[in-house]
């Protein structure tokens, strides 16, 4: 019987992925915003965009928690034959999937400008922070539980990015020292690789 193994992303790198590229698009799209007076005004746009970054942030961090919670409770050990993605290729693959959300997000925010300054904007930044927020949980759920989760690749969708959804039956466990990502996703300080 031979033993095949699966290659495996991690999933707060998966998740993190998205963080930093929505909230430069934010920050550009509310600042480039924020010179068009709108159809609201300057004051108004930026008072609603505040509120929807605050909300946005929120409801993004806390979506699907439970299934996340879940999912690493129940994780299980990786398999020898398992192939661990590096960092840089996981965030790679999920922005490259992505591309072309990104693309009208930025189009969409900078339109928005029109009618609410900034508004746009600073809510793509939200989506960004919050996507930060979600993967630092996981990281917090990775230490109690001394250990690092994976979602095996084939399972992440077209775009690379969906590592709680219907078709992921469970997450793989490893040590917390393996790979080259620290728990909730970040780079590894001091070159510890495992």
């Amino acid at each position: 019987m031979t033993h095949r193994g699966q290659g495996l992303a991690r999933v707060a790198v998966v998740v993190r992925a998205g963080a930093a590229p929505l909230w430069w698009l934010g920050v550009i799209s509310a600042g480039v915003g924020v010179l068009v007076p709108g159809i609201t005004g300057r004051r108004i746009g930026v008072m609603a965009g505040a509120a929807l970054f605050l909300i946005t942030a929120a409801v993004v961090a806390v979506v699907r928690h439970k299934r996340y919670a879940a999912l690493v409770g129940g994780a299980a050990r990786a398999g020898k034959h398992d192939v661990l993605q590096d960092r840089a290729v996981t965030v790679r693959n999920w922005r490259r999937g992505h591309r072309w959300w990104l693309l009208l997000a930025l189009a969409g925010a900078l339109g928005s400008a029109f009618a609410v300054p900034a508004a746009g904007g600073m809510l793509l930044a939200g989506a960004g922070a919050g996507l930060r927020l979600k993967a630092a949980r996981i990281g917090r759920l990775e230490r109690a539980a001394e250990s690092l989760v994976w979602v095996r690749v084939d399972w992440l969708g077209r775009g690379a990015g969906v590592p709680a959804g219907k078709q992921v039956k469970g997450y793989r466990a490893t040590g917390i020292a393996a790979g080259d990502a620290a728990p909730g996703g970040a780079r590894r300080r001091g070159g510890v690789l495992v």
